[in-house]
């Protein structure tokens, strides 16, 4: 595509029969993978959705169904350090739906006091939001509503801090939500991600929406479809209920897996879990 990065958005759904295709594609993904993930196992992401100060989880993004699920952020993730997490996924749950940042102060201390790689958003809608993050000692930048709303953030993001910036692609139903999930767009999910590989993202997590917070299992097949479809690192979300997620993930070559309800709820031993992303 040409033009300016805001061109590159689509403005109307478009079925997967109608993506670009051929031998070529396939086999330039496939030789990027291979690049990428030569000698890598697949990262377990634990993650903590803070809300008014406090852990919680969602049912299916619905804020009326916060649910308290630890006392203590810090420890919780001094607790994922000790299983053998090496990252963390965070997200400002307040930010997502205020749009702007209002629990920095508690995942900046994350970040300085457990020695993880963390991986942010919920919030940030501008590249001094995305500096001070980046300055003050966060990993990655998620960003979600804005590579929908705000495309040329992104790609201004991406060409100053290259693989330091994230995009979230959230869907219900394959069609992408924004502003923490209570507005639907008209936009595919994998035509977002086709946009946001062509701007020069490398990494993208996708969470399937109406299996987040439920323990219900992820959507292997939309994984698949997006995992075929780019290049870019693809890290999934949404429903991890047991090990065999974990392992689904790994057989596909994703790059990444969040868990959150699932090791909360006990459904998921952490430290197991991160062994056997090794196995593959």
């Amino acid at each position: 595509s040409t033009g300016s990065p805001t061109s590159l958005i689509p403005t109307k759904f478009t079925p997967f029969t109608t993506f670009p295709s051929g031998e070529k594609r396939k086999d330039r993904i496939e030789n990027v993978r291979k690049f990428c993930k030569a000698g890598e196992s697949m990262i377990v992401l634990p993650a903590i959705d803070i809300k008014d100060k406090t852990c919680v989880r969602l049912f299916k993004g619905d804020y009326g169904t916060a649910q308290k699920v630890a006392e203590d952020p810090f420890e919780t993730a001094r607790k994922f350090a000790r299983e053998g997490a090496k990252w963390i996924h965070m997200v400002d749950l307040n930010g997502a739906k205020d749009a702007y940042p209002v629990n920095r102060e508690i995942f900046l201390k994350i970040a300085k006091e457990t020695g993880l790689n963390t991986e942010l958003g919920g919030g940030i809608r501008d590249m001094k939001t995305i500096e001070d993050y980046l300055r003050e000692g966060i990993s990655r930048i998620i960003l979600g509503s804005a590579a929908v709303k705000n495309p040329d953030l992104v790609a201004e993001a991406v060409k100053e801090f290259g693989d330091k910036i994230a995009v979230g692609i959230d869907a219900r139903d394959g069609i992408v939500a924004t502003e923490g999930w209570m507005e639907s767009s008209a936009v595919c999910y994998l035509e977002l991600a086709m946009a946001m590989e062509q701007m020069g993202v490398k990494t993208l997590i996708y969470t399937d929406i109406s299996r987040d917070g439920t323990l219900t299992g992820v959507n292997l097949d939309h994984l698949e479809q997006l995992n075929d479809t780019v290049s870019c690192r693809i890290i999934a979300s949404g429903g991890v209920r047991s090990i065999e997620d974990i392992e689904n993930c790994a057989k596909l070559g994703l790059y990444g897996c969040i868990c959150g309800k699932s090791i909360y709820s006990g459904a998921i031993d952490l430290k197991e879990a991160i062994e056997k992303a090794g196995e593959f």
